[in-house]
Parts: C-alpha cells; structure tokens; sequence
C-alpha cells in the first residue's frame, strides 16, 4: 500500500521536530505556524480552538479525512501545528484527496 505525499510530509515535521501536537500545546506558541491540520472527525470544541488559532497565526487550516491519530502517531490528537515553511507548502501544494482546505468564515 502507498503511503500518501501528506503522511510522508508530516512524518518529515515529526522526525525534524517541526510540529505541535495538540491545541494546548500549540495555544503557548507565539508564532512560527504555517499550517494547522484538523482531524475531520473532531467535535466542534477542536473546530473552535483550530479556528482561533487559525486567526491568530494567520495560516490555512487543512481538515484530514484519514486515520489522522495514525497519520501523527498520537492517540487523542485532533489539532496539529506545521512549523516549518517549507513543508507546510509541500503539504499544501500536494494535491492529496485525502486532505481539504478549511474556506469556511469563522466564528
């Protein structure tokens, strides 16, 4: 089976050390953040802290419809933040089904 362009890129961020898993976690970063990536199945309490942090790092929200806890290999997990440029743009531009970009307004 082939692993998808995303998961190999947020496997890259996670052997590089260049992402937060979890909205507590990524609610003490100051700045920094070129992607956040929402699991599609999270309740609306994740959708609001990703929207939030959506506006205060002014980054595209991407919504996973995979297996997203496998995808970062943490159980729980439902808000990822990319910190590094270049791979946040790799993710983006990947073109992967799997993945969609957030254009809903927010709250």
């Amino acid at each position: 089976m082939e692993q998808s362009k995303v998961r190999s890129y947020i496997g890259f961020c996670l052997k590089a050390r260049k992402i937060t898993l979890g909205s507590s976690a990524i609610g003490t970063l100051n700045g920094g953040v070129y992607l956040l990536i929402l699991d599609g199945k999270a309740k609306k309490n994740s959708l609001r802290y990703a929207l939030k942090y959506k506006n205060r790092f002014s980054c595209p929200l991407l919504v996973c419809n995979d297996n997203f806890e496998e995808v970062v290999n943490k159980s729980l997990c439902r808000l990822v933040a990319v910190r590094d440029k270049n791979l946040a743009e790799a993710i983006l531009n990947s073109g992967d089904g799997g993945y969609e970009l957030y254009t809903e307004g927010g709250e």
